[in-house]
């Protein structure tokens, strides 16, 4: 075995008297955070208020989750239900064993956004661009929790990179395979990194910036996503079409989709509403 591999975790969770703490859970939690505090400090230098964001992330939160985990259902629906099923169907509530979709967590998540827009007065594309350099961060935190979980990675590989699976979780002894958490979690860091500096460098405004990180990260997610052959329930359960995943798919579309929203909103310079009518603006730090 390389000296240089990536083990695989000793365990990922510790229990708290008859309480357990789940790694996994705990890299959702810090990726949440650290995005929020990045994108409350963008609102903030922005003109708005304090505090909006962190309110805003709230419905944001619980609405993604329960998209997160409704997509990975609805896509991977024969591991709980039908006569290959792996699991019991009651096991569609086990957050904690994985398959949280990042799909699933944006669209209903983004519905999360839009009613607690609304209700204050602000413009979804203000906010939109405003936490799209935090998601990418906190999606590269949260990856890490596919690690303590042994999932999502890649075919086997010699590279000295090269990421330890147990048998229990589908890999096979003295068989090294692409860590693509880790992949991802790279590119998303150097994503939010990219976004940053765009935010200051272009005039990305009206859901513009928001739009340059779906395109930047399924582009990423697209040839990541080609590497995977990890299991779920000890089999592969992947669906394809036309030899893509359907993960890869959604890529290709949102990818396609973000580029047109950019060209079309290109001219598009109204003001956006990020000071609710009659509140007073952030005082300057």
């Amino acid at each position: 075995m390389p000296l240089a591999a990536i083990p695989s975790p000793s365990q990922g969770v510790w229990h708290l008297g008859f309480i357990p703490i789940r790694a996994y859970a705990l890299c959702f939690i810090a990726g949440i955070v650290v995005g929020a505090w990045i994108s409350e400090r963008r609102w903030r230098a922005r003109g708005g208020r304090p505090d909006t964001i962190t309110d805003i992330a709230v419905p944001a939160v619980v609405f993604g989750l329960i998209g997160a985990r409704l997509y990975h259902v609805i896509t991977d629906w024969q591991l709980y239900f039908g006569p290959r099923a792996t699991k019991e169907p009651y096991q569609v509530l086990f957050i904690w064993e994985g398959g949280m979709s990042i799909w699933g967590a944006v669209a209903l998540g983004g519905v999360g956004v839009w009613l607690a827009c609304r209700r204050r007065g602000l413009s979804l594309g203000a906010v939109a661009d405003t936490i799209a350099p935090g998601l990418a961060v906190g999606q590269a935190i949260a990856r890490w929790g596919n690690w303590f979980n042994q999932e999502l990675y890649g075919s086997p590989t010699t590279l000295p990179w090269g990421l330890e699976i147990d048998q229990a979780h589908g890999g096979e002894p003295g068989v090294l395979y692409h860590p693509t958490f880790l992949y991802e979690s790279l590119w998303d860091l150097a994503l939010g990194l990219a976004l940053l500096w765009a935010g200051r460098r272009f005039e990305l405004h009206h859901g513009r910036l928001f739009a340059v990180y779906v395109a930047g990260y399924t582009f990423g997610r697209f040839w990541i996503e080609g590497l995977r052959i990890d299991p779920v329930g000890g089999v592969d359960h992947a669906v394809t079409f036309l030899d893509l995943r359907i993960n890869q798919w959604t890529s290709l579309v949102l990818f396609a989709g973000a580029i047109v929203y950019v060209w079309v909103t290109r001219r598009k310079d109204a003001p956006e509403v990020v000071v609710p009518a009659g509140k007073a603006p952030a005082p300057a730090e």
